[in-house]
């Protein structure tokens, strides 16, 4: 059985318990000295540091969400002042800013130490050559994954997505063993391969790693048997670090929450109340071991459950199952989250257009598809063709400008779509996931 840090990841129970405790008292100090915010939060509520000297009393405090860290942007959860901040990172909003993280040279050694136990998880090893087909830039997916595999010593290829074919032709002259993207683009490659007439055992891959959007068994299944490798399961949000947070092993029966970094909850989303032990809620998580944006009880709206069984690999930490929905109306297509909101501001802002708009996902192969139904006015309608087409493409550009992924959009004539005395039914989810 590999393992990149035995000593953690095979601790005894008590002994991980026992220094979760102490490190959650320290984060609870350091957030209640540091960041305004969360002191309010906490006088609020009645609650001062030394209240807090037991795992238990964890359900004490406040629940932290997206809008704190929006109402707080850029940096005012920040517990560091920014000459300690090395790095930034966000992730998309509903209003166009984004989420921003920060980090610590600490907070880069412990993602990358996290990563690197990933990779392990995954069959990676010193050896491993590892192409990182997940995104750079502000999206924490292929940094994290980068530093990971540098730790671990591997060898990265660091090609970030698309460019399809280009990936496949350096997976089989540079001899990958291991592939990190986001699962439907590894079902992309498959497909382009045997487009390609090339064979999956004219590769050297052996796994791979794939998170950042949902997906099935029968899809890892599928992922599997047109790749030729062993697929496996990461977990992670930028708001609590990046990927990393949690990871399957071989075996396939849950995901690893490194606990000696993460303290994970499942609450009943409508009242908040922690659930108990296997049932099925949203998943909470704090933070104790980030100095530059630590959280605290981080809802994050992913409906989960946790196994505490001990796992036939050997890890202690407790595991969680694969995601089975969101709390919210949070889209996520080709890794990137999309908000119908977001949609709708940029259509306000673009103006010409009714304010009714539906989005349509498919899956069309092995890749999501979003496609925008927009109607124009009446007037508008009734113009020139050429005006309907200069409207379409500058609406594309705005959403690809915006949200960084390529849309379809159509334009449909007034009362087209579907009204309601209700909640608008914005998006139609054809995926099946």
């Amino acid at each position: 059985m590999l393992y990149w840090n035995k000593r953690y990841e095979c601790m005894d129970r008590r002994e991980l318990d026992e220094l979760k405790r102490e490190k959650l008292i320290k984060t609870v100090c350091r957030v209640y000295h540091n960041v305004p915010y969360y002191r309010d939060l906490m006088q609020k509520k009645g609650i001062a540091p030394e209240d807090i000297t037991e795992l238990e009393h964890l359900q004490k405090l406040p629940f932290t969400t997206k809008q704190d860290l929006r109402e707080n942007y850029p940096f005012g959860l920040f517990a560091v002042p920014l000459s300690e901040i090395v790095r930034v990172h966000a992730s998309s909003g509903t209003t166009g800013k984004p989420t921003v993280v920060g980090y610590t040279r600490n907070d880069i050694a412990a993602w990358s130490e996290l990563m690197a136990r990933s990779l392990v998880c995954a069959g990676t090893t010193k050896q491993s050559i590892v192409q990182i087909a997940y995104g750079y830039g502000l999206f924490t997916g292929g940094l994290g994954a980068h530093y990971g595999a540098e730790r671990l010593g591997a060898l990265v290829i660091p090609i970030s997505g698309g460019n399809t074919k280009r990936q496949i032709m350096l997976m089989k002259d540079f001899g990958t063993t291991v592939l990190a993207c986001t699962p439907s683009y590894a079902l992309y490659l498959a497909e382009t391969m045997e487009e390609m007439g090339i064979k999956p055992e004219e590769l050297r891959l052996k796994s791979g790693i794939f998170g950042a959007e949902p997906w099935t068994d029968n899809m890892r299944r599928e992922i599997e048997t047109r790749l030729g490798i062993s697929a496996i399961d990461i977990y992670g949000l930028s708001e609590v670090i990046g990927p990393g947070v949690a990871c399957e092993c071989e075996y396939k029966d849950g995901l690893h929450i490194f606990e000696d970094y993460f303290i994970p909850e499942i609450i009943d989303p409508d009242t908040g109340e922690v659930l108990p032990s296997g049932s099925e809620g949203e998943l909470v998580i704090t933070t104790i071991d980030k100095e530059g944006l630590p959280v605290i009880r981080y809802r994050t709206n992913d409906i989960t459950s946790l196994k505490e069984e001990p796992c036939k690999c050997g890890r202690t930490h407790v595991r969680m199952n694969k995601v089975v929905g969101r709390t919210d109306d949070m889209l996520i297509i080709r890794g990137v989250n999309v908000f119908p909101s977001q949609i709708e501001s940029i259509l306000v802002d673009i103006g010409d257009t009714q304010p009714h708009y539906q989005l349509v996902v498919n899956r069309e192969g092995k890749l999501d598809t979003l496609q925008v139904l927009v109607e124009v006015s009446q007037s508008l309608f009734s113009d020139e063709v050429r005006r309907l087409e200069d409207l379409k493409r500058k609406i594309v550009h705005e959403i690809q400008s915006v949200l960084g992924i390529s849309v379809d959009v159509k334009l449909v004539e007034p009362k087209t779509l579907e009204r309601s005395s209700g909640k608008a039914k914005r998006v139609l989810d054809n995926r099946n996931l």
